[in-house]
């Protein structure tokens, strides 16, 4: 047992003095000038001065000189971003910075809530992929992109969907067109919630989650009993069953790329796994739309 313990001191030890370097170098290496500080009289140190970005990120100087030294001290997320602010990190850098804080990431800029629009290379892969429904999602389950497929497997118009409501978590607890088009709806929802928790492990305190998970909460007394259950699943290629617009059902293969560093947007797309789903698959795309 000790010499366990004694091994975590040593990784959590060596951690501090990696951070400590990190920010001592950068500090180093900046211009004073082109960051707008005033200096009067020799400079005898290349960069910033410790006061310095003591003073730009509004902390103490002697809590910050402990932080450059290593010393294992306990730093809020808030601190730790000011210091980056102040030390002109990058968000890569930011995130790497509270990687070695044992801090969940959290990038200078704060997400938007509203997913970015995809690029025209990204969604032009989506539309060559039709017959096969396909569709790029984030952590948190927001629909980013989509194609024609996509949306007569699951149909619902996601074009006439505001951007802050596309999300397949919600969309499978509200929306009646799309808990149609699901053989097993509530074992699909209680599958995402068990997804949706293990990554959310991952983004303990962050605002946007949170809200994401209150949302899910007041739509669906389903969804909240299954939330208490407390299951956990990680992603992977499985076999899901659909209900065609004829009634039919279709046995589809889901396949999932990682189309973003970090593994943030999730490219899932759709694949028949026997000669009956495949033509139904077609036999979709010519049929006339729902909507």
């Amino acid at each position: 047992m000790h010499g366990m313990f004694d091994v975590d001191l040593n990784y959590a030890s060596s951690r501090a003095q990696e951070l400590g370097d990190m920010l001592r170098r950068r500090r180093e290496s900046l211009d004073p000038n082109s960051l707008g500080l005033s200096r009067s009289g020799r400079i005898r140190t290349p960069g910033l001065r410790r006061e310095e970005v003591a003073t730009r990120a509004a902390i103490g100087i002697t809590w910050y000189t402990k932080l450059e030294q290593g010393r294992p001290i306990k730093v809020s997320p808030r601190v730790l971003r000011s210091v980056a602010q102040a030390l002109d990190f990058t968000d890569v850098e930011t995130e790497h910075l509270f990687r070695l804080a044992g801090l969940s990431a959290s990038p200078l800029s704060a997400p938007s809530s509203v997913c970015e629009p995809l690029s025209a290379s990204s969604q032009a892969i989506l539309d060559q992929l039709c017959p096969y429904p396909a569709l790029i999602q984030t952590k948190r389950y927001n629909i980013r992109g989509f194609n024609e497929a996509y949306c007569r497997l699951v149909g619902v118009n996601l074009n006439a969907i505001p951007p802050e409501d596309r999300n397949c978590i919600y969309l499978a607890l509200i929306n009646p067109a799309w808990r149609a088009s699901l053989v097993n709806p509530e074992e699909v929802v209680a599958n995402m919630a068990a997804l949706f928790r293990a990554s959310m492990g991952e983004h303990l305190d962050d605002p946007l989650w949170e809200r994401q998970l209150e949302r899910y909460l007041a739509a669906s007394e389903h969804f909240r009993t299954t939330w208490q259950q407390y299951q956990l699943r990680g992603v992977e290629n499985m076999v899901k069953l659909f209900r065609a617009p004829d009634g039919s059902i279709l046995t589809l293969q889901s396949n999932n790329w990682w189309s973003t560093p970090g593994h943030n947007d999730r490219m899932i797309v759709y694949t028949p796994v026997n000669d009956e789903s495949a033509a139904g698959l077609k036999a979709m795309m010519k049929r006339k739309r729902a909507w």
